[in-house]
């Protein structure tokens, strides 16, 4: 007798165990809400706990795509307090138990409705990791200001001068590092540690490296704030001087959930000229001040473009924001970076201005930066 899709996917996912309950992750309830297409398409829900794997989740979708008759597979995380009691039964492939207990119809959204809030436990205490050495957090108010263009350059200058350098990709919503950086692929795990790759003298881990490239990352802060602290605690980084932390932009789960997990040693802002982009910044500067981790100062990108045959600058974004900035906040401006067509073809390329064109302006300006922020907090290669 012929079996049905859902059947095959039931049987495929019956044989994968979640190692934190030694049972199969429908019996565990990890994945609910199965359902398929005549097309062969499936959609399911992955429940993961703070306590699970991460990498669970491309585990489910690696068994379910190599099944028989499937075509494509979309997956939604949840987190275990995000589900109700009583708010629809889970669906499960044929031969299998549905979910029990917080079930419930998963969303691929967070809807508003009267439910009183689900108790959150208490926030954890920072965790101290001496390995890391110093930990800089690179952060923006708003995007596109190019934060992650700085957290790069910065790391690698700095490994350019003899210091060993980590950096993470905190950017959930949009990890660029392992584009900008050269890098692809799943890290290796040994003696359950995450191996990180390494290029251009500089260690990194980034969620961009673990799961697939057109994988939204639909994620609250319970989640957030697992990724943020396997990546400090499950890597391993070895001995290092520096480690660079690329923030999302804004001010919400990514930057909490860091100052939460470890003793952040300081930030750096990343703004442009423009006055939209300081007043963001500015945000930033009070959030990061408010939570006890010191800012060392500002950072501002794209002040200028500097014509490539007569050498004369054009202030493309205003003049002034950063040093406006760091007024405000009493606060040093330790860059200026000008605008540089080499520099985003590096990130798309994987080769960092710094490595690409050291003698360029941008270059040198971003190298500055390493060598003040280094000697701020007392390193020497």
């Amino acid at each position: 007798m012929a079996t049905t899709l859902m059947e095959r996917i039931g049987r495929a996912l019956s044989g994968l165990r979640s190692p934190r309950t030694g049972e199969d992750v429908l019996t565990a309830q990890m994945v609910r809400d199965v359902g398929t297409t005549l097309e062969g398409r499936v959609h399911l829900t992955v429940v993961l706990a703070p306590e699970d794997d991460a990498t669970m989740v491309r585990q489910v979708r690696q068994v379910v795509e190599r099944v028989e008759g499937v075509t494509d597979v979309q997956v939604t995380l949840r987190d275990p307090s995000e589900l109700a009691p009583g708010r629809g039964a889970s669906r499960a492939p044929q031969g299998q138990k549905p979910a029990q207990g917080n079930g419930g119809g998963a969303r691929a959204l967070p809807v508003m409705d009267d439910r009183p809030a689900t108790p959150r436990p208490s926030a954890p205490q920072p965790v101290l990791y001496p390995g890391l050495g110093r930990i800089i957090a690179v952060s923006s108010g708003k995007g596109g200001v190019g934060k992650s263009t700085v957290a790069v350059n910065l790391a690698v200058a700095l490994a350019r001068r003899g210091l060993r350098v980590g950096l993470m990709d905190a950017d959930i919503y949009g990890p660029n590092i392992p584009r900008m950086m050269g890098v692809a692929g799943a890290p290796m795990v040994e003696n359950e540690k995450i191996i990180p790759h390494e290029a251009h003298g500089v260690k990194l881990i980034s969620l961009g490296l673990l799961i697939e490239r057109d994988q939204p990352a639909i994620w609250r802060g319970p989640i957030v704030m697992k990724i943020t602290t396997q990546f400090l605690r499950d890597v391993n980084w070895g001995e290092l001087d520096f480690f660079i932390v690329d923030m999302p932009p804004g001010t919400g789960d990514a930057q909490l959930s860091l100052v939460q997990a470890t003793q952040v040693t300081g930030a750096l802002i990343v703004t442009t000229p423009q006055d939209v982009s300081v007043g963001d910044a500015l945000r930033g500067v009070k959030m990061f001040q408010r939570t006890g981790v010191p800012v060392l100062g500002i950072v501002e990108n794209m002040s200028w473009f500097e014509c490539p045959h007569c050498g004369k600058p054009t202030a493309l974004f205003g003049t002034g924001g950063g040093q406006k900035l760091a007024d405000e906040c009493d606060l040093p401006l330790l860059s200026q970076v000008p605008l540089y067509p080499r520099v985003m073809e590096g990130g798309d390329t994987g080769r960092p201005i710094v490595v690409a064109d050291p003698e360029s302006p941008a270059a040198k300006a971003l190298a500055a930066l390493a060598d003040r922020v280094a000697a701020s907090l007392g390193a020497v290669a």
